[in-house]
Order: C-alpha cells, then sequence, then structure tokens
C-alpha cells in the first residue's frame, strides 16, 4: 500500500485532524491517529464543539457536576472544551517536543461573538492560554480588521495564534503583518520569540463553493470552464505571498532573534462538490513549511488514493493569478466573494455557539439535583 500520508509529511506539509471530541480521546483514537495517520495536530472550532458536545458521548459526568455547582453556561462550555483541548495537548505533547514546538498543537478559538471587538478579544485569548495551560496550544483569533490588532497584542504578549477565517489575499497580507508587529513587541519585552508560534488559516473549499454557485449563474462555456479553479489558485497566489513576506528584511532581523516563520495552513480542505477529487486541495496544495487541516474523511481518502506528486505549488503562480483573472473578467467580484465569505464564516461559528449555548444550557437544567 502507498503510503500517500507518510509522502505527504516528507514534503514539509503538517498534517493535522480538523476535529476533536472527548471519544476521540478517551477512545485512544488520536493517540492511534497520530501513530498511524501521521497526524501532528489538531484544530477545532465553535462548529466542532457543537457537534462534539451536543452528541453527549462522554460529557455527562462533567455536565451533571458543573450542574450541581450551578456554574454558568458558559462557564460550563469553557470548562468543558479547556479540558478536552488540554487532554488532546498531552496526547500531541511528545509531537511538540520532537519537533521544536512547531507541531503536536492544538488550537482553540475564541467566543466567536466577539469577532469585531479587539480588547475582549485579547482578554479571551489570554484567558483561554491560562485556562488550558499548555504550551502547545494555540488561541485561534478570526482575521476580521478588530481581529488584526488583537493579534499584533496577543502575539506580543508571548502567546501562541492560530489567525482563522482568512479569504483574502489582502487580509492575509495583513495578517502576516501583524503578526510580525506582535513579534516586534514580544521583542521590545525582552520575551524570547523562538517559543512564539502560529499558523494562518487560508480557508479553500467555500471559495470554491461561492465562486462555482456565481459561475452556475452565468450557465456560459466560459463560466464551466472556470469552474473549481478558485480555491487553489487563491490559495497558491497566498503561498506566493508568504513565501514574499518570510523573505524580506524586517522578517530577517526577526528570525537572526530566533522567530519562527508564521505557516501557512490550508483550511476548509474537505471537498464539497462531488464533481471534484475528494483530495483535490491536499494534491494541488503541496509546498513546504505549510499545514493542511483535514477533517477525518479528506484524511483517509488521502491515504487511500492521494495523488503526493511533490511540490504543487512551485511555478504556478502565473497559472493562479490568470484562472482569478478569468473569474472576474466573468463580472464576479474577488473582493465581493472573499468579503462575503468572511462575513458568513463568522456567522456560522457564532450561530454554532449560539447553538452550543442552547444545548448545553438544556443539558445544565436536565442534570440539576432537585433541591434539598
Amino acid at each position: 500500500m502507498t503510503d500517500a500520508l507518510k509522502r505527504l509529511s516528507e514534503e514539509g506539509v503538517a498534517i493535522w485532524l480538523d476535529d476533536l471530541s472527548r471519544k476521540r480521546i478517551t477512545s485512544g483514537n488520536l493517540a492511534e491517529l497520530i501513530d498511524q495517520q501521521h497526524v501532528v495536530g489538531v484544530t477545532t472550532n465553535p462548529s466542532i464543539f457543537q457537534k462534539a458536545i451536543s452528541s453527549g458521548d462522554g460529557y455527562e459526568q462533567q455536565l451533571a457536576d458543573l450542574a450541581a455547582r450551578k456554574v454558568t453556561v458558559e462557564e460550563a462550555i469553557r470548562m468543558i472544551t479547556t479540558a478536552d483541548v488540554r487532554d488532546a495537548a498531552d496526547i500531541l505533547r511528545p509531537v511538540y517536543d520532537a519537533t521544536g514546538g512547531q507541531d503536536g498543537r492544538v488550537s482553540i478559538e475564541v467566543d466567536p461573538r466577539l469577532a469585531h471587538h479587539t480588547a475582549p478579544t485579547v482578554a479571551e485569548a489570554k484567558q483561554l492560554a491560562w485556562l488550558v495551560d499548555r504550551p502547545n496550544t494555540l488561541i485561534k483569533i478570526p482575521a476580521t480588521k478588530a481581529g488584526l490588532p488583537a493579534i499584533t497584542e496577543v502575539i506580543g504578549n508571548g502567546i501562541s495564534v492560530n489567525v482563522t477565517l482568512i479569504f483574502s489575499l489582502e487580509r492575509y497580507r495583513e495578517v502576516m503583518d501583524a503578526y510580525l508587529a506582535g513579534l516586534e513587541k514580544a521583542q521590545a519585552k525582552g520575551l524570547d520569540l523562538s517559543l512564539i508560534h502560529s499558523v494562518a488559516s487560508f480557508f479553500v473549499s467555500r471559495v470554491d463553493t461561492e465562486i462555482d454557485k456565481r459561475l452556475d449563474a452565468l450557465g456560459t462555456d466560459e463560466a464551466k470552464a472556470a469552474r473549481g479553479k478558485a480555491g487553489v489558485a487563491n490559495a497558491r497566489l497566498a503561498y506566493q505571498a508568504y513565501e514574499e513576506v518570510f523573505s524580506n528584511g524586517r522578517w530577517a532581523a526577526l528570525e537572526k532573534a530566533g522567530a519562527n516563520k508564521q505557516r501557512a495552513l490550508w483550511a476548509s480542505t474537505g471537498v464539497k462538490d462531488p464533481a471534484y477529487k475528494d483530495t483535490l486541495y491536499v494534491d494541488d496544495l503541496v509546498a513546504p513549511n505549510t499545514v493542511n487541516t483535514m477533517p477525518e474523511a479528506t484524511l483517509f481518502a488521502t491515504e487511500d488514493h492521494g495523488q503526493i506528486t511533490g511540490d504543487t505549488i512551485a511555478g504556478t503562480y502565473e497559472q493562479a493569478r490568470a484562472e482569478l483573472d478569468a473569474v472576474e473578467k466573468l463580472g464576479i467580484s474577488y473582493d465581493d466573494v472573499v468579503q462575503l465569505l468572511e462575513d458568513e464564516g463568522v456567522e456560522k461559528f457564532e450561530a454554532s455557539w449560539n447553538d452550543l449555548l442552547k444545548s448545553t444550557e438544556a443539558e445544565l437544567e436536565r442534570l440539576a439535583p432537585s433541591e434539598g
């Protein structure tokens, strides 16, 4: 059997799992994925926790204890999610140690309702880092306009960050700038830059979903020919931007002081359109020093029939630019698409968080001990 996941790792792509649940931790499944499927990190988001906790599997006792203490629903969710992240971080600790802190990471997101508020995002990031209390945690902060100064502030405090919900090339450059500014702040405080890590989560499949919908509405032969190309093209041009930023003089000074590059992380890599190969966003985005965070189905599809043929980003920038230009020429505004996706991304996570609040509140009420 060909080991596509091993080859992917050897090409410099860190394989992270885009999922977490208590059952995955306690059953030994996460440890098995690390051992067998080359998984070296885990990402979570409000939708993932909503699904995990709503399933109820493994959470009953903690919920009962929290109900007995009469904690608020928000405190309950924080206790539950940080417990899962802490346990996952402990399972991944050997990977963290072996890779000098680059991998073996678990991400946990700030409350998505804070996405457009800088100061509360910073406060929440500090609180989460304190609550989880593991060096191999990444705090997820959305790449909204309000998120950018929060990223700088949190990195400046020496807290490692996973910047999420990046869709546009312009915003991605702003994210890298926010990271470098944070490192400069940390350096001015005398913090050890080598201990600060970051990834920038650049979303892929949702770009195709939105652009394909607009291409289908046009219905022309040119529109049909442009389907399914924008997501990969956008990500490849993001990698070009990454190469530019992390080879300039500003970066060189920080690198000399021990700083780590902020790796590009390909997020939303599960294929939504059955017309496309299910490993599209893995096979076509292979490049050194990147991360691909995959849903379990994509992980196993890649293991089974992924086509890992070396670097598939180098030398593609001209073609990628032409593919995005072709979409623009058809009257589909790139700027409009990426802004819509960012807005929708924040809204979806907020909706999942609100669902989680409601379902957890119902469980706390159900499990509350009778007075007496």
